[in-house]
């Protein structure tokens, strides 16, 4: 549904591009945009391009978006799925980064206009800061690797521990856009493609807009590395609970059409500090109830295992070392290790089977870290779990167990990102302000993270054994077990079908 929905805002894309060809000689661009106006309607779920009476919407604009989205590697988001795995537990979760992209790259001309409509002058918001806010929205994903997410976060600390520290998708999204300017020959300003990139990057440990000096309002749009509220947040918490079947309350067009720049900083309307708040908080619920779910997480350390097991023979992990070859790496990998013919290839083969089977890595129990215990907490390994076996039947190894420790919050870890979100009374008062929390509501949450350790046994035999260890884990770490409940009877006496 989602794919089928992105089809007509790629042929705008595409109809927009070859006309401005066409028209380009024929007449001004005053004529053109009196000839095309775009009404700001939705069609399944996904914005259609708005085109208003400024230049905001001048048809070299899209012309040069064009001719980005036109390249194998922009067109490779279409083999990337959002959310990874997740289509193996909530099946309409097959939308990809590249209807993403494109939402995004739409949700930033909206903001944009608003600014422009209602402090264009005052803020001298001009047709290149639109031009480089947009394409930075359009672009921001295209560093993604295969499942997204999991190639960062999972797959790529397994292979290389330290490579959290060095490498981010962000990171390679804008080295991935010089190798497209350069392989096409896209006619862009090396300065305006600069503050593309520093856009892009700019809520990542990469970012270097702190010292930036003018427009700094600028930058907080697509990535906002100062409080978290950008479009980025609008267009998937939305199109991802669509996608998923879930109800969502968050309205983002109440923040895109209260924003205002006060002291080069984006602020919002007092009376919408419950809709910021409920940005953070669907954000959370989605990560709580999809993203982190107990199958998907399943799922994933089972494909995580398999990619560990192929990396040796594919080389996997050093296609992230070079732009060049990073984008040759998408989703249909799995597909690829699946029907090779190649021996090396066995044991991830026969892992990717039994995610296709459904034998799935079989969740044992889990608990939440205790709020007294949340500062000082380091993650549990398998280790962990193995060395806290007393008594059983069988002796537990670490490649018997999968631990998945989960992280949920609010954007920034423990803090409450509301406590640097700028608020001002109404449109004609020129004070901002912060908000506590207490003045608003005292049914907000009073902790702003949770922790939750989950352990899985690879074998459906092992689940009794883990089960106990893990046990015995909790009562050693927190002198109680901790988890809801015990693991079900059924379930320890399980074995593969």
């Amino acid at each position: 549904m989602a794919a089928a929905a992105a089809a007509p805002l790629l042929s705008v894309f595409l109809r927009l591009g070859e006309m401005e060809k066409k028209r380009n000689a024929e007449c001004s661009l005053e004529e053109w945009q009196a000839k095309w106006k775009w009404s700001n309607g939705r069609q399944g779920g996904i914005p259609l391009p708005t085109c208003a009476t400024d230049q905001a919407c001048a048809p070299f604009q899209f012309q040069l978006a064009c001719e980005f989205v036109d390249t194998e590697e922009f067109q490779r988001l279409r083999d990337l799925k959002q959310l990874g795995l997740t289509y193996l537990v909530y099946p309409g979760a097959v939308h990809t980064r590249f209807e993403h992209s494109l939402g995004v790259y739409q949700l930033a001309g909206e903001a944009m206009q608003h600014l422009q409509m209602n402090q264009g002058k005052e803020l001298g918001i001009d047709r290149v800061d639109v031009q480089t806010v947009k394409l930075a929205g359009l672009l921001h994903d295209i560093g993604h690797g295969p499942f997204s997410h999991l190639f960062e976060h999972e797959f790529l600390p397994r292979v290389d521990p330290g490579s959290t520290s060095k490498w981010s998708h962000e990171h390679m999204s804008a080295l991935l856009l010089n190798n497209i300017v350069d392989k096409h020959a896209i006619d862009i300003e090396p300065d305006y493609l600069k503050i593309v990139k520093e856009m892009i990057i700019a809520s990542s440990k990469f970012s270097t807009t702190e010292g930036a000096k003018e427009k700094r309002f600028l930058y907080d749009i697509v990535a906002n590395g100062r409080n978290g509220i950008d479009v980025d947040k609008f267009d998937y918490i939305d199109r991802d609970s669509r996608a998923c079947g879930l109800g969502s309350n968050f309205q983002h067009w109440r923040l895109l059409q209260g924003m205002r720049v006060m002291g080069d900083e984006i602020c919002y309307p007092a009376k919408d500090y419950l809709s910021v708040h409920k940005l953070f908080t669907t954000r959370a619920d989605l990560h709580r109830t999809v993203y982190t779910h107990a199958k998907v997480k399943a799922v994933e350390l089972m494909l995580v295992d398999a990619l560990l097991e192929a990396n040796d023979y594919l080389g996997i992990a050093l296609h992230a070392e070079d732009p060049e070859e990073f984008w040759k790496l998408d989703d249909t990998i799995v597909k690829s290790i699946e029907t090779a013919p190649n021996d090396e290839l066995k044991k991830a083969k026969e892992i990717i089977q039994r995610i296709r089977r459904r034998q799935l890595y079989k969740f044992c129990n889990q608990y939440s870290v205790p709020k007294d215990k949340l500062e000082h907490f380091k993650d549990i390994t398998a280790q962990d779990i193995v060395c806290s076996q007393k008594s059983s039947k069988v002796l537990l190894k670490e490649e018997d167990v999968a631990v998945s420790n989960v992280k949920i919050d609010l954007t920034r870890g423990r803090d409450n990102p509301l406590e640097r979100v700028k608020f001002f009374k109404d449109s004609g008062c020129e004070e901002k302000f912060t908000i506590n929390e207490d003045r608003v509501s005292h049914l907000l949450p009073a902790c702003n993270q949770d922790r939750i350790v989950r352990v899985y046994a690879k074998k459906p035999e092992l689940v009794e054994a883990v089960s106990e260890a893990f046990e015995n884990l909790q009562v050693r770490m927190y002198g109680e077990k901790t988890q809801v409940h015990d693991t079900p009877t059924k379930k320890r006496r399980m074995r593969f079908e």
